[in-house]
């Protein structure tokens, strides 16, 4: 396969990256075969997703095409041996791999894949051409030829990667101390905590309460420390029932604290707060601790004498003997939610992409997207948050909101409800 028949780098309209590799340890070629030809067996995907190196060039605009050129040349001198980070180590190597140049052609080199990355150093090029490719940004790798194909560089693969972002991030800020730019304490008062009802407390200020909460919670006012330990031993993971930060400014921040979202009415008091399942196990445990703890947080709320317990799991839970809140809970309504793991969610999406890319298959578009369950997902999701939020709103009572261990479908319905 030489430059005409598939390029080494193609970013069509700034979306992809492929890179191609051939290697001779894969296939030989014939020594009379012609550097000039390519012969790929018949539906091979490099037929559709290869383009010429002219083309592709005449894609891009000229600051693509200029960093393309000169962002991956080093003097050969420079570098004798893959450069490895702490803790890196390398898997294979293949001492003679060619790479499709879209600009100069084949490209002999050394080809090195670590537990972090492809790396291709050229070896007959002064400068050195490097290739640096980590490999969590790799999407998908195809193979170009096949076994019987014949002929230089026909046989190998195509590696392409995520959408490209830039080769350089200028930040539009300059360095500051970030971690002073978002305080718990001046947000939980933006939300009018503390206040009559509700305390700041400290108790899991060296996270040995709960490892996956934040160091400051916000708790009813009358539950002490002691309380809260007690609670959350009947917890999983020992994620009590607590009224978390809503966090609305700083994206970065947000990005960080996303999985803690929740909410408090600033007429009514009606509070959105999140927990685990309650640990009932097989024998249908309980604990006066966490049902007189739930009732305090209804009591929050001076205007509704009763508390909604949103499980966000489907019921079939319920019979499969998940944790949920029996009926000796007395103050609060059980809902389920209906919403699908995590692992459901994460193939969905995985089917979702592969319809989407690396081809879109037009006629068959609508059937292909239903296949995936995907916007079925998300009218679930959204579904149950607005039943929280009229239970909220309308009601004006108070919703917990959990489900297995709180950190996935719990923060699907609390980020849509609680976002701006």
């Amino acid at each position: 396969m030489d430059s005409r028949s598939g390029p080494a780098i193609i970013k069509p309209k700034g979306v992809v990256e492929s890179i191609s590799l051939s290697s001779r340890a894969i296939h030989h070629s014939s020594p009379s075969s012609s550097s000039k030809e390519s012969h790929t067996s018949a539906g091979s995907p490099s037929k559709s997703l290869c383009s010429s190196a002219s083309t592709s060039s005449e894609n891009m605009n000229p600051y693509e095409t200029k960093a393309l050129r000169e962002a991956v040349k080093t003097p050969l001198s420079a570098v004798d041996e893959c450069p490895l980070l702490d803790g890196e180590s390398i898997k294979g190597k293949e001492p003679d791999v060619s790479y499709i140049c879209p600009y100069t052609g084949p490209v002999r080199g050394i080809l090195t894949v670590t537990n972090y990355k492809i790396y291709f150093k050229s070896v007959d090029k002064e400068p050195a051409l490097i290739l640096d490719v980590p490999l969590g940004v790799v999407s998908q790798v195809e193979k170009i030829g096949g076994a019987t194909s014949r002929g230089v560089n026909s046989y190998g693969i195509e590696i392409f990667c995520k959408p490209f972002f830039a080769f350089e991030f200028k930040e539009k800020y300059g360095q500051g101390e970030d971690w002073k730019i978002y305080d718990p304490i001046k947000e939980l008062r933006r939300m009018g905590v503390p206040n009559e009802s509700w305390r700041i407390s400290r108790a899991n200020e060296n996270y040995q309460l709960c490892d996956s909460y934040p160091a400051l919670l916000a708790v009813p006012k009358v539950a002490t420390d002691q309380d809260l330990y007690k609670v959350a031993e009947f917890r999983s993971r020992q994620r009590l029932p607590v009224f978390m930060i809503h966090i609305q400014h700083y994206l970065y921040v947000k990005a960080f604290l996303s999985n803690v979202l929740s909410w408090i009415h600033p007429e009514s008091q009606a509070t959105i707060t999140r927990s685990s399942q309650p640990l009932v196990g097989m024998t249908s445990k309980t604990s006066k601790d966490d049902e007189r703890y739930v009732q305090l947080i209804m009591e929050t709320n001076a205007q509704s004498h009763k508390l909604y317990i949103m499980d966000a799991r489907p019921s079939v839970n319920a019979a499969r003997g998940g944790g949920f809140e029996s009926d000796a809970y007395q103050i609060a309504e059980l809902i389920f939610l209906d919403i699908h793991n995590i692992h459901v969610m994460r193939e969905s999406l995985r089917k979702l992409k592969d319809v989407c890319f690396p081809t879109i298959d037009d006629a068959h578009w609508l059937s292909n997207i239903e296949s995936t369950h995907w916007l079925n997902h998300i009218k679930i999701i959204l579904a149950g948050a607005v039943r929280i939020a009229d239970k909220v709103e309308s009601n004006k009572t108070s919703v917990l909101v959990h489900c297995s261990d709180g950190w996935d479908r719990t923060a699907q319905v609390n980020s849509v409800i609680s976002g701006r």
